[in-house]
């Protein structure tokens, strides 16, 4: 069998592309064809793409107290569904052009919870929902302290508002086991923890 990515961007050919809708957020509609595992080429079809820049997620750990920081906040996308609405996730944010990934970790963190970072550590970047959307996001844990962390932050005129709680670790850990955290970000970075953990209270407490 043959190894896994024989393709590339150059095995697709996109004959079409125009923006079907502009808004807060931005759709475009591609018609394209691609090389197939069979050797014969796709025939034409259409995608809708939700075209999104790339983000920024960092979870904030603090590891002398062992404890991270969580935000609560309003999010459409999880409106209908058998849970609340409001989410727990870590602090976030847009990059804008030129901005690298750990300039936005430190603003974004100053702005939803009133924290500031000594290292920061890369955990991956990851494709959010290739399938329908460009986004990417660039994943990171932050060393804070803890001590005076927790309230209500967000920008009034981004109608951002959140509230910042500090939370134990295992307890963060324990709210992925029984689905209580179940957005991929969060996921991923709390899991990430759980399995650095040690290393970082030995490092991070150490420097």
């Amino acid at each position: 069998m043959p190894k896994p990515f024989q393709f590339n961007a150059n095995d697709v050919t996109v004959e079409k592309r125009e923006t079907v809708f502009q808004g807060f957020f931005r759709m475009d509609k591609l018609w394209l064809t691609h090389a197939r595992f069979d050797g014969r080429e796709m025939p034409t079809f259409t995608r809708e793409l939700f075209v999104r820049g790339d983000a920024t997620c960092v979870l904030p750990y603090d590891p002398e107290r062992d404890e991270v920081v969580l935000l609560e906040q309003f999010r459409l996308g999880a409106l209908g569904r058998d849970q609340s609405p409001w989410l727990l996730e870590l602090v976030a944010g847009m990059n804008e052009d030129g901005e690298a990934p750990e300039e936005v970790a430190r603003r974004e963190a100053e702005e939803e919870a009133g924290l500031t970072f000594g290292h920061l550590e890369k955990v991956c970047d990851y494709l959010v929902s290739p399938g329908g959307t460009t986004e990417l996001v660039h994943l990171y844990c932050g060393h804070t302290s803890t001590t005076d962390a927790g309230g209500l932050y967000g920008l009034e005129h981004e109608h951002e508002d959140i509230r910042a709680h500090v939370v134990p670790a295992d307890e963060a850990i324990a709210m992925i086991q029984d689905g209580r955290i179940n957005n991929a970000a969060a996921i991923i970075a709390i899991q990430w923890l759980q399995l650095n953990r040690e290393r970082l209270r030995r490092e991070w407490v150490a420097a």
